[in-house]
């Protein structure tokens, strides 16, 4: 028997000012998406960005539902809309972002786990890593340069 350890680095940066202005913009976007969001059971509104390998920036918001497992992540809609704009273009990066009308927000908002397997099959779909980059309302932006770093022993259809 070993004991073995899963490593997930990033890097942090503690305000939008210390990113590189692509991704800047891309954060800018995705706060902006939180503005249509539908949220009025949990008042948590996500917004997210995606920048397309030829430069093009499609946003999505989360969209809830009464019937809760019919609502759907900003990220998902994002990527989905994304690639139903451009089939067979890359992603290369998807910043997600979060409000809440109950508390400020200050840790960087995480993808749960369902679109965390979606941005799976869109890095092996994209032949590229996808860079992640999450904040809060506020507060430190962390960026994942590939999803390895979010999913340990991920799950790939070995088919593509």
């Amino acid at each position: 028997m070993r004991k073995e350890q899963f490593i997930c680095p990033y890097t942090v940066y503690d305000s939008i000012d210390e990113l590189e202005p692509q991704d800047a913009e891309l954060v800018r976007k995705a706060h902006e998406a939180t503005h249509n969001s539908y949220a009025p059971y949990s008042k948590f509104h996500v917004g997210a960005a995606v920048r397309m390998a030829n430069g093009e920036i499609v946003t999505g918001n989360n969209i809830e539902n009464a019937a809760y497992p019919s609502g759907l992540c900003a990220e998902r809609v994002a990527l989905f809309a994304a690639q139903a704009q451009y089939p067979g273009m890359a992603v290369e990066t998807l910043a997600v972002v979060a409000h809440s009308e109950t508390k400020l927000i200050v840790e960087p908002a995480a993808p749960c786990g369902a679109c965390r397997q979606v941005m799976v099959e869109v890095e092996q779909i994209s032949k590229r890593p996808l860079r992640v980059i999450c904040q809060g309302e506020t507060g430190p932006i962390m960026v994942f340069d590939g999803i390895e770093s979010l999913v340990p022993f991920v799950f790939r259809n070995t088919l593509l």
